[in-house]
């Protein structure tokens, strides 16, 4: 079982390198860092059940609208990789079940 995810600032049309991320789960911090020069993470091993991913995304943006971006995931496969992208831009941003 394996989880990543993929920030792109959808004002530059880069990726947004140096966000910080946390992934949780049961209330416990599972992983922290940063996305690296593509905006990406990797290789982090969530478990079965609810996991929150938490973008500081006010640290990245800091006239952004949204300061912190928290989606929330639920594995129920824990055979497939989980990627849980990220689009973001000052006053909005949108995600979507990656490949």
């Amino acid at each position: 079982m394996s989880f990543s995810t993929h920030v792109l600032n959808a004002v530059t049309g880069l990726p947004a390198e140096g966000v910080r991320v946390r992934l949780e789960h049961g209330g416990s911090v599972l992983a922290e860092g940063r996305t690296d020069a593509d905006g990406r993470i990797k290789g982090w091993e969530p478990r079965t059940g609810v996991h929150r991913v938490v973008f500081d995304t006010g640290g990245y943006l800091p006239e952004t609208f949204y300061p912190e971006v928290v989606i929330t995931f639920n594995v129920t496969d824990p055979g497939r990789h989980h990627h849980v992208p990220l689009l973001l831009s000052p006053y909005a941003y949108s995600t979507y079940r990656g490949s």
